[in-house]
């Protein structure tokens, strides 16, 4: 079926928590699932062939299929997108290829076209950079099954027919351009033998580059010499190609033969998604499992050390060393909860960080369990926008009570931080960034209406929902110091070369991105790259690794820090495990240059922009995990053992 979402300037009307369920309600008919909604069609039926953006993992670039002067039809109808698919760069328009169910065409004419240099110049510019044309028939994208040589190996699919392709002319140097303007789809069906009624399963084609002829004149009713399905001559290579040159004519054709297809319509995705190197995703889990065992083994080390002789009273003769170790921590207790400097802006960010863990730990239960699959475009995004709306509520309360604790009495104040200071440093990187996009008249850049509907979803839903939440927090009674705090701070003495902040903040985020590294391989391929993502289930565990992994060096490492006598603790506990994201960068800079073939500048800013905003968000994950679990611990360990 093809997808038809609201539209997201409606979404300004939105209502809190009962509009998110019951937008979840209503679009899950149309992600993938299988055996939900199918459209049968009867042999003839019209089947409605849609064109897509031009992509290119050269530029990140996308356009509009109409921006290249390709056959038109009589009108451009644009279809409905959901907020998503705006976002993505998604321009699902229709196209004047005409396709009848199981009735097969041969060299059908779409248009004849006579390029001016303009329009030549923008063909070869696209051809260049390596653009490709992506199709749609009953939501299922065209794909160019490439196959590997080896006979074992399963095809390979791409997204999308590259526009043209480079090459030199026998005996010549000089590098021309040349465009694919004949086209075989293959459309793959399951049939139904009781009703007869048919289900699309595939949607393939093979271009060619061809340079057509005719005799005499052209009209309506002319017949191509190179391609004429009266003699069943048919075009079958690009040994003579058309050549993209100023007031040179070009003739575009297709092809459309139709093949029944064993796989059945809810299996028809599988093979877009087929993930044929799962060993390395296991290889991820274990290395990361290692990591966390290692961890677990310390934590407990740690736990069973102090905690077992601490409520057991050290009725236990210890030796000289040992009670100076643990008598470390213990002797910090006046100081260990006195409020840390810049307390505000530490609510603010565990506030955000506890809104960015619940929309990403919906968003993944609902990828888990299907409703975000690739089938839906945008789905996943528009899921994750409103999650992270809802979420506001969750923000509020955990700042203020944070907050509450620090005896903060502006419960507004920070409130209102809470819900613009990450938001706000995101949209402002976000909207430079579309600017750029709008500079080069890329169809990813978003409308002026998707923006202020962006705008009305922060101020109109998410902000006053951060209120709600920070007032339900601050009603609450403040959580209780499990030690009194002295009134005159304790010095710090001098740390080890080891225990410095810095080292120490540096080494606590190798471990949470080693856990993550290779799962971000593919993650960084299925964005930049234009491939499905689709293992949502190893992405759970290996989140689920992460949260570990965060939790337990942090408190590894808050353990040796209160040992040494230093108790400022809480800044330390969020940058610790925030500090991972710091990694990701640089990882996302060596992907860059190694992975990538981006040359353009704007396409570079681009890159850096968005995984910079990626990175942040990551911080402020990883950072509030991390502070959570330190709070944890230092809470128990301290109300756990009699102080002196």
């Amino acid at each position: 079926m093809e997808y038809r979402s609201r539209s997201i300037h409606k979404s300004t009307s939105i209502m809190i928590s009962a509009i998110l369920f019951l937008f979840l309600i209503h679009t899950s008919h149309c992600f993938y699932l299988p055996g939900v909604a199918p459209e049968d069609f009867q042999k003839g039926d019209p089947l409605k062939v849609k064109v897509n953006k031009l992509t290119s993992i050269k530029t990140q670039l996308p356009y509009s299929y109409y921006s290249l002067p390709f056959c038109p039809p009589k009108k451009i109808v644009d279809s409905a997108e959901n907020l998503g698919e705006v976002l993505r760069g998604d321009r699902i328009e229709n196209s004047p290829y005409v396709f009848k169910m199981r009735e097969p065409q041969m060299c059908s004419v779409l248009c004849r076209i006579t390029l001016d240099a303009k329009a030549a110049k923008q063909f070869q510019e696209k051809i260049d950079d390596e653009y490709r044309v992506n199709m749609i028939l009953d939501n299922l994208p065209l794909v160019v099954p490439i196959r590997r040589l080896d006979q074992g190996s399963p095809t390979v699919y791409q997204l999308g027919y590259h526009v043209g392709l480079k090459g030199q002319y026998t005996g010549s140097k000089e590098e021309r351009f040349f465009i694919h303007n004949h086209l075989a789809f293959t459309v793959k069906y399951h049939r139904d033998p009781q009703t007869d009624s048919a289900r699309i399963v595939g949607f393939e084609v093979k271009p060619y580059s061809i340079k057509h002829e005719y005799e005499g004149k052209w009209s309506e009713n002319t017949r191509l010499t190179t391609c004429d399905p009266h003699t069943k001559h048919t075009v079958v290579n690009s040994n003579t190609p058309q050549e993209v040159e100023a007031n040179k004519e070009i003739i575009f054709t297709y092809d459309v033969e139709y093949q029944e297809s064993d796989v059945k319509w809810a299996s028809r995705w599988d093979a877009y998604l087929l993930m044929s190197d799962d060993q390395i995703h296991w290889f991820s889990i274990v290395n990361s499992l290692m990591i966390v065992l290692f961890l677990s083994g310390m934590v407990a080390m740690i736990m069973l050390r102090t905690l077992y002789r601490d409520i057991s009273k050290y009725n236990e003769i210890e030796t000289q060393e040992e009670a100076q170790e643990e008598t470390g921590w213990k002797l910090v207790h006046g100081d260990v909860f006195r409020p840390p400097s810049n307390s505000d802006l530490l609510c603010v960010y565990v506030g955000t960080g506890i809104q960015f863990l619940g929309m990403v730990l919906v968003t993944m239960i609902f990828a888990v369990f299907g409703f975000l699959s690739p089938s839906n475009r945008g789905g996943l995004m528009t899921a994750m926008l409103l999650l992270w709306v809802f979420m506001g509520i969750f923000a509020g309360y955990a700042s203020s009570r944070l907050y509450k604790m620090f005896k903060g009495t502006e419960w507004k104040k920070i409130s209102l931080k809470t819900a613009c200071l990450f938001p706000g440093i995101v949209f402002a990187i976000f909207f430079v960034l579309n600017a750029l996009i709008w500079g080069q008249k890329s169809s990813g850049a978003v409308p002026f209406g998707t923006m202020f509907a962006l705008v009305v979803m922060w101020f109109g839903i998410s902000v006053p929902l951060v209120f709600v939440g920070g007032y339900i927090g601050f009603k609450k009674p403040a959580i209780e110091d499990p030690v009194k705090t002295n009134k005159i701070p304790r010095q710090i003495p001098e740390q080890a070369w080891y225990m410095n902040p810095i080292f120490s903040i540096l080494i606590g985020g190798i471990l949470p991105f080693g856990a993550v590294f290779i799962e971000l391989f593919f993650i960084l391929t299925s964005i930049w790259l234009n491939q499905f993502y689709y293992i949502f289930g190893f992405l759970f565990l290996v989140f689920i690794i992460l949260l570990i992994t965060c939790a337990e060096i942090t408190i590894v490492l808050c353990y040796f820090q209160l040992c040494s006598e230093d108790y400022l603790w809480w800044w330390r506990s969020y940058l610790t495990s925030g500090s991972s994201a710091l990694y990701l960068f640089l990882y996302a800079t060596f992907y860059f240059f190694t992975k990538l073939e981006i040359t353009k500048l704007v396409s570079g800013m681009l890159y850096f922009g968005y995984m910079l905003i990626a990175s942040y968000a990551f911080f402020v994950l990883t950072g509030t995990i991390g502070f959570y679990a330190c709070f944890w611990f230092t809470r128990l360990i301290y109300s756990s053992v009699k102080i002196d």
